[in-house]
């Protein structure tokens, strides 16, 4: 079946939906970091994250957090609601480490006061830069209400994802969120958008401290697979024949 690519990023593609106002979002096995200065492969990675984002957003549906998931289609796809992406990543912080480790100081691990949200531009040729809500109101990203409802929604999403991940042992030390407008019966809702898989999440074993996310690609530490398939395992979402490919489709010329 051959259908027009929308959009290409650097770990899944977005292809024209079935139906007006859908999309269908293809995960790709590709990796990359430092801002795309290191690429490379995972094996298995886009059908391991199709399943653990497609259980994470059904459980948050199930509180009632509004996001673009319908449903999964096959091992590497699913069907989504086409929204207007803000192009803000909001990131959620409960742990000092990476690059918030470096800002301020602190040694990596060390628990934070309280939840940290943050802001960052995307734009992966700037080196998606930290910014504050004082550029995102004047560069005119979002208005004010819209940055209260993504950091509301973020902090919900927070309570629920760390709790749900401390009851399989993992430790959520910090995450990335993208959100986007979506019009319905002339009323507009900010609702969750791309992913949420250990691509953009900091996910630790609870009691080694044991990094099961992408930081063993972008810091060389190895077993990269082993690390995704081990989350997917402690959720109950491992593929029964293991992470096995399937061919993408065919694009459109």
């Amino acid at each position: 079946m051959r259908r027009r690519r929308i959009y290409e990023g650097k770990a899944k593609v977005l292809f024209e939906g079935p139906q007006p106002g859908t999309l269908v979002q293809y995960f790709k096995d590709d990796a990359s970091a430092d801002n795309n200065r290191k690429q490379g492969v995972i094996t298995g990675k886009g059908v391991l994250n199709n399943r653990i984002s497609e259980y994470l957003m059904v459980r948050l549906a199930e509180i009632g957090v509004p996001t673009h998931f319908m449903r999964r289609l096959n091992m590497r796809e699913q069907l989504v609601r086409e929204l207007e992406i803000i192009p803000i990543e909001v990131a959620v912080r409960n742990v000092a480490a990476g690059s918030f480790s470096t800002r301020f100081g602190l040694e990596e691990g060390a628990p934070l006061p309280r939840s940290v949200v943050e802001f960052y531009l995307k734009n992966d040729e700037l080196g998606s830069p930290l910014v504050a809500e004082e550029h995102i109101t004047a560069f005119g990203w979002a208005v004010t209400q819209e940055i209260d409802d993504m950091m509301q929604m973020a902090l919900r999403i927070n309570d629920f994802l760390s709790g749900l991940f401390r009851g399989v042992g993992v430790r959520l030390v910090d995450f990335r969120l993208e959100f986007g407008r979506l019009w319905e019966d002339e009323e507009l809702r900010i609702v969750l958008a791309d992913e949420i898989s250990p691509d953009s999440c900091r996910l630790w074993d609870l009691d080694t401290d044991e990094k099961l996310d992408k930081d063993r690609f972008d810091r060389d530490l190895g077993s990269v697979e082993e690390a995704y398939q081990e989350v997917a395992r402690r959720l109950g979402v491992l593929p029964e024949a293991g992470p096995v490919d399937i061919k993408g489709p065919k694009l459109m010329q």
